[in-house]
């Protein structure tokens, strides 16, 4: 093992363990191991957190920039009716009609098509999302218009007001309420939760039109509470380090995104953040009390790093721990992936040959299974402690069910609580048949 100098700069070796687009990584492991990783099957058949159709996978950043030079017309679904305004619409270009360009949160696959050269309108979004446009885009401030949480605006007579969406940082449902009494809601992405029934907006004033985030609109996807994933998760770094003190942890994040998975480490075990300097900026800007201050600039003054979610290999891992100068002897690392629509952690390719269509496995890195006989049940959550996590030496990874996104559950009581006129679904939508099961959904939860 090649150890770096004690005068390392932590924030260019974390860039540089960005994996290459067409790496796979493996473990070895012998029947023992493939034994105990099959076993895990049906949890996340419990969670639907297998077999992905990535047909119907909503469009990413990467797919719609390979598209940039055609000529793409803005779907009716990013078109708010009535209005001369759109929503995550930037990838169209100059939306004819279109006034004012609303953005729900600092997504690729949502603000894809904004750059410092913008200039075909003004564009709403939070506080939060104006910031991140700002640093991160170079948008021109002249072109951005943000708006703050739970207070209504008024734009060429339509009321506007931005409610939380619990989502990534920043992410907002959209509220407008027509000059004729009309109210659309656009969610954007969002987790949908108890609390969302005691905004005021929603709770007071028939929703006519709801826009829906449905990226999880199927039955088979029951993953657990964040609320829950968080506890497993604390609860696994507090038991790991009272076993092994000398012990590193790393947890995998995207540039926005799962924030809360290790500013809950964070508080509860009262160490402090490592990011690399880009992520430092980023987190800064959120204003974020329990997070700002408790970032560090030096990896070696607390065992808690923060590092791309995609680099969450072995190879790398074991680099990055061959870095910490002896300091550490182990490393945990979680890999929160609840909106990959499965977990993905290092383990034998080889596994997946039962369970993945050929041309998938070159993108994938494992499925974790475990045996048949699960039912579900609205606590799905103490399941999580079947979780078994997969190590090589001295790493151990841990893949948990986090998402962002509402599951089914959470979708229908969302729906039933607003009770809307009208319900158009804004993701998979691309798919006839797809589009008339989610419609069946509706109709059936509108009718309980």
């Amino acid at each position: 093992m090649v150890k770096l100098k004690e005068t390392v700069d932590f924030d260019s070796y974390v860039d540089n363990f960005l994996p290459q687009p067409d790496s796979v990584d493996g473990c070895e492991g012998g029947a023992d191991k493939k034994r105990r990783r099959l076993t895990q099957k049906n949890l996340f058949q419990l969670w639907g957190l297998e077999n992905p159709n990535l047909d119907l996978r909503p469009s990413t950043a990467t797919s719609l920039a390979s598209r940039k030079n055609q000529q793409r017309l803005c779907p009716f679904y990013k078109r708010i009716a009535g209005t001369p305004f759109t929503v995550d619409a930037f990838c169209y270009g100059s939306v004819k009609g279109c006034s004012a360009y609303f953005l729900s949160h600092f997504h690729a696959d949502h603000y894809i098509g904004l750059t410092k050269g913008w200039s075909h309108g003004p564009i709403y979004c939070t506080n939060l999302t104006a910031r991140l446009l700002r640093i991160c885009l170079y948008v021109s401030p002249s072109f951005i218009c943000p708006l703050e949480l739970g207070t209504e605006y008024s734009l060429n007579g339509i009321k506007i007001t931005m409610l939380d969406a619990n989502h990534c940082p920043g992410a907002a449902l959209i509220h407008f309420r027509l000059p004729n009494g009309q109210c659309y809601l656009h969610t954007g992405d969002f987790r949908a939760s108890k609390l969302m029934q005691s905004y005021p907006v929603l709770a007071s004033q028939r929703i006519n039109i709801l826009y829906l985030d449905t990226t999880y609109c199927n039955p088979k996807y029951r993953f657990p509470s964040k609320e829950d994933v968080l506890e497993f998760v604390v609860g696994v770094t507090r038991r790991y380090l009272n076993n092994h003190p000398k012990t590193i942890v790393v947890v995998g994040a995207y540039s926005i995104g799962k924030e809360h998975v290790y500013s809950a480490i964070s508080k509860a075990l009262g160490v402090k953040i490592y990011a690399n300097a880009s992520r430092r900026r980023i987190l800064r800007s959120f204003g974020w009390v329990g997070i700002s201050e408790n970032l560090s600039t030096n990896g070696k003054d607390t065992p808690l790093h923060i590092l791309p979610i995609s680099s969450l290999r072995f190879e790398i891992l074991q680099r990055y721990l061959a870095s910490q100068d002896g300091q550490y002897t182990s490393m945990l690392s979680f890999r929160p992936t609840g909106d990959s629509y499965m977990l993905l952690i290092a383990c034998d390719p080889s596994l997946l040959v039962d369970f993945v269509p050929y041309f998938m496995q070159k993108f994938l890195t494992s499925y974790h299974y475990i045996y048949k006989g699960w039912t579900y049940s609205e606590t799905i959550g103490e399941n999580l402690n079947l979780i078994k996590p997969t190590s090589k030496g001295n790493i151990t990874i841990y893949g948990v069910p986090y998402s962002e996104h509402s599951n089914f559950i959470e979708l229908q009581e969302f729906v039933q609580f607003l009770r809307p006129e009208k319900i158009i679904p804004t993701v998979n939508v691309g798919n006839a048949v797809n589009r008339g099961k989610m419609q069946s959904y509706f109709q059936q939860w509108l009718k309980a």
